[in-house]
């Protein structure tokens, strides 16, 4: 299949300070991206580069480059880790959007949109192997034992998800466990490998693996949160598209547990049916049960812990750009 696509320019992350801290470091990374997309089959590289420029923030292998640099790292090794972790986290992607049949991320097409569901499967699959072949040249057993430890927790997250799906049955404990392995396991995989890189002391290692945990999990949560209230233009998908999946979001398990037996009766069957049908009724018990403000907690709570992992950190500029991070997991609106 061949998609009317008009070849992009690459994309880097909205500058902020995030992202300056380590500027010089985040330009190799981009320049790396695109050297290690390049393949013989040239649709491999179209919808790497279409997927990889498409706009994203790089907080993953943002968390690999301060987490090295946060303890005075001066090798260059840190940048092929923070390039792979990318390409792990775009072959998710790729792999999600094929599963989900989404149409849109980030305000495009997806790559199965525009290509179909077999190439965008396996141009995934391509970057999971090219992000394995970069581990080889990072030269650390302990770090890849940490990166394909962590592909197995992912895959894992993402199938209990996909058997959730229709279940209103799932309990919040249910829920955390599943996006600890589909969305936190990355994140704490690439903190966690950047501390191993620049030789941590075990504190400051467990300290490093933690935060990126429950950055991640603050993460989720809050996007879980604006499918509900956020601004579709700014997220570049609809608000309800967890709903029409019937996925048993922290909002909905939280809506069921607070609301009337009536209330709790419909989202159940909103969750086995899907759809948008009842969105606004299902907003309304939503609100009505303070499911966003408890959902908000929750995120809260996650990026506190997160924030209280940099105490093992030396002051730099880098443990504040990561406590600016954990801030922003919560505050953010899209």
């Amino acid at each position: 299949m061949t998609a009317n696509v008009s070849s992009a320019q690459p994309v880097s992350p909205k500058p902020s300070p995030l992202h300056a801290v380590v500027a010089d470091d985040f330009a190799a990374v981009n320049r790396t991206i695109v050297e290690q997309l390049n393949s013989k089959v040239p649709l491999v590289e179209t919808i790497g580069q279409y997927i990889t420029e498409s706009g994203g923030k790089r907080l993953r292998p943002l968390l690999a480059l301060l987490a090295a640099r946060s303890l005075d790292y001066t090798g260059d090794k840190h940048i092929p880790l923070a390039t792979l972790i990318e390409f792990m986290h775009t072959s998710t992607l790729l792999h999600d959007d094929v599963v989900d049949e989404s149409h849109m991320r980030r305000g495009k097409k997806t790559a199965n949109d525009a290509w179909g569901n077999a190439p965008s499967v396996l141009v995934g699959d391509f970057l999971y192997a090219r992000s394995f072949q970069m581990m080889v040249d990072v030269g650390s057993m302990r770090i890849m034992a940490i990166l394909s430890g962590a592909t197995c927790i992912i895959a894992e997250g993402e199938v209990l998800q996909l058997t959730n799906i229709g279940n209103p049955s799932i309990s919040e404990e249910d829920y955390f466990e599943t996006i600890l392995g589909k969305t936190a396991m990355l994140f704490e995989a690439a903190s966690h490998s950047g501390a191993v890189l620049a030789e941590a002391t075990p504190e400051q290692e467990r300290a490093l693996q933690y935060y990126g945990r429950y950055l991640g999990l603050a993460f989720q949560l809050i996007d879980d949160l604006l499918d509900y209230q956020g601004d579709a233009n700014a997220m570049g998908k609809n608000v309800g598209d967890d709903l029409a999946e019937g996925k048993p979001t922290l909002p909905l398990i939280h809506a069921m547990e607070q609301g009337t037996p009536e209330q709790a009766k419909l989202i159940r069957q909103v969750i086995r049916d899907g759809g948008l049908e009842q969105l606004d009724a299902v907003l309304e018990i939503i609100h009505a049960t303070g499911a966003l403000d408890y959902t908000r907690q929750r995120a809260e709570e996650m990026a506190d812990k997160a924030l209280q992992q940099l105490d093992a950190l030396p002051p730099s500029a880098y443990r504040d750009s990561m406590a600016q991070l954990a801030r922003l997991a919560v505050d953010r609106q899209a």
